[in-house]
């Protein structure tokens, strides 16, 4: 008696939430056309002109998002690599009031203070990473002691004072190139953004298109698998920090060149929406993914969001409250197609 085999093999199914994981893979880009449509929907109106799509309201746009968008640059690696850096905008503090010293109080040149400001940041992010990686202590707890030591050295580089940056030949005053940064291309196009997006190219390419950043993806994704690849983990771990204090001083030397002085409570809150602009732009909080691209729509996001607010006269605590339901939002569907998604497999 012969018999038919039977197939065992079961049809794919496609994932029900394929639609909500693509919306949330791309949640940035469409946040940011929502905002901006929103934006045009709302704006005042001045002489039948929309105030939102004026050439200066772009301009003062993209220069306030220059500080906190390269902040959330390196803040995407760090959190890829599955960590956290909450010192960004205290390190971002010192470094503009090291700025304003060396170049006022100390008469140095511009380059050695760029390069003395630029090496502070990064040796102090990888001294985090090193105590974070080699004693095996939560960054978050690191990061946030490290905010405090950043802030306490703030005030004693500045003896707990504002200075200011005048720009001129003698004692006193700043090499006139140094004030290039608060200046604007065609009287439109902040230079200080043009910097936020130089460092966006090279982040994105080291992201995307190096070894470096696909050791950092395999990282955060499985530390024991990345380790057992022969990826040195530490190395990376303890890298991502000190590529998070470099981005940290530039921004610094950024502000304090924008608004021509260095002030020990300068920063003050940055970190956090430089992590809001990482998280609204799609990256797992849990590491192992991220998107540069997303990032960057994200920080472009908060900005418009806030300037829309601003425009309509918005109390500064309805901003708050406005945008950390989007950071809840934005995290609570990355967790929802997570979960959804190992329920699957």
């Amino acid at each position: 008696m012969s018999t038919t085999p039977t197939s065992t093999a079961t049809p794919a199914v496609r994932p029900r939430n394929s639609l909500l994981t693509y919306l949330v893979r791309f949640q940035s880009l469409l946040g940011l056309v929502l905002v901006v449509s929103a934006g045009i929907m709302f704006s005042p109106r001045r002489h039948g002109h929309i105030l939102f799509l004026a050439p200066d309201n772009i301009a003062n746009i993209i220069r306030s998002i220059s500080e906190t968008g390269i902040l959330s640059l390196g803040m995407t690696f760090v959190i890829i690599a599955a960590g956290i850096d909450l010192s960004v905008g205290a390190v971002l503090g010192l470094c503009s009031v090291l700025t304003a010293t060396l170049l006022v109080n100390e008469g140095w040149g511009l380059w050695s203070t760029l390069s003395l400001v630029v090496a502070t940041g990064v040796v102090f992010g990888a001294i985090q990473g090193v105590i974070s990686t080699k004693f095996r202590i939560q960054a978050f707890i690191v990061t946030l002691a490290g905010l405090q030591v950043a802030r306490g050295l703030s005030l004693i580089a500045s003896n707990n004072s504002f200075i200011n940056i005048n720009y001129g030949a003698g004692p006193g005053n700043a090499p006139p190139a140094f004030g290039v940064l608060g200046e604007r291309i065609g009287g439109v196009f902040p230079v200080a953004t043009l910097v936020f997006l130089v460092l966006a190219v090279v982040a994105a390419f080291l992201l995307n298109n190096t070894r470096y950043g696909r050791y950092v993806v395999a990282v955060g994704g499985n530390e024991k698998a990345a380790r057992l690849s022969g990826i040195p983990v530490s190395t990376i771990k303890i890298s991502v920090y000190a590529l998070t204090g470099f981005v940290a001083a530039i921004a610094g030397v950024v502000h304090a060149g924008q608004f021509s002085f260095g002030s020990p409570n300068d920063g003050a809150g940055y970190e956090l929406t430089a992590i809001a602009a990482v998280v609204i732009g799609g990256t797992d909080l849990f590491g192992g993914a991220g998107s540069m691209i997303g990032t960057i729509a994200g920080a472009v996001m908060l900005g418009a969001l806030a300037n829309i607010l601003q425009l309509n006269d918005v109390s500064a605590a309805m901003q708050l409250l406005a945008t950390g339901a989007i950071i809840v939002i934005a995290a609570a569907l990355q967790t929802y197609v997570v979960e959804r998604g190992s329920l699957a497999r």
